[in-house]
């Protein structure tokens, strides 16, 4: 199916709802990603009305806080998430017994470390999911880059990138969660990108 995603993009593209809706009625394979950060239950909530057996997809770094993993159980129980998790091929516990504690932004060996514990585990999740339509939590204000991004774009391999909360504030998303009673988890840390306004190079890859 042909559409203008510059006309999309100017006539839905700050409100969620119409785009998770659009992205859902096309009728193709979709996913949805996560990494239960802070207000993740928004795109999880909106995908899972439209459709709730949409494959959830988490990239499982093992290095999450206690907090993240007691969040992703609770939001998994709660939204009745229909969710896959993809580990790194190694333990963290293997990993680190070879190679040591986890390397530093400045460190060398971190894009290895990356590579490892969140890039390839993203592509095998692409691998054996083969979506059409790939929703994501990304949002403007996270990062640089992110605030030249599209609400709804196509990525290099044709895949529908639908990132429906990408022109919503913080103060929209805490919004949204009141009006949906929806819980979240402020105790977050990502190895791959240390810094909240760092990318871990997931995105601008794909």
């Amino acid at each position: 199916m042909a559409f203008d995603l510059d006309a999309l993009n100017r006539d839905i593209g700050h409100d969620p709802v119409a785009i998770t809706e659009f992205a859902l009625s096309l009728d193709n394979k979709a996913i949805c990603t996560t990494n239960f950060r802070p207000f993740e239950a928004v795109i999880l909530h909106l995908v899972t009305r439209v459709r709730p057996d949409i494959p959830v997809v988490w990239m499982d770094s093992g290095y999450n806080t206690p907090a993240t993993y007691r969040f992703a159980e609770e939001l998994t129980k709660r939204l009745d998430l229909n969710l896959t998790i993809y580990h790194p091929r190694r333990s963290r516990a293997h990993r680190e017994s070879v190679e040591g504690s986890t390397p530093q932004i400045d460190d060398p060996r971190h894009a290895a470390f990356t590579e490892e514990v969140k890039l390839e585990p993203f592509r095998r999740a692409l691998a054996e999911t083969a979506p059409d339509v790939w929703f994501t939590a990304l949002r403007a204000e996270d990062t640089a880059e992110r605030s030249r991004m599209q609400p709804l774009s196509r990525n290099a391999d044709g895949l529908l990138k639908v990132a429906p909360v990408l022109n919503w504030t913080a103060k929209q998303m805490y919004q949204y969660l009141q009006q949906h009673d929806l819980p979240n988890n402020f105790d977050y840390f990502d190895p791959t990108k240390v810094e909240d306004k760092r990318e871990c190079g997931l995105h601008l890859q794909h």
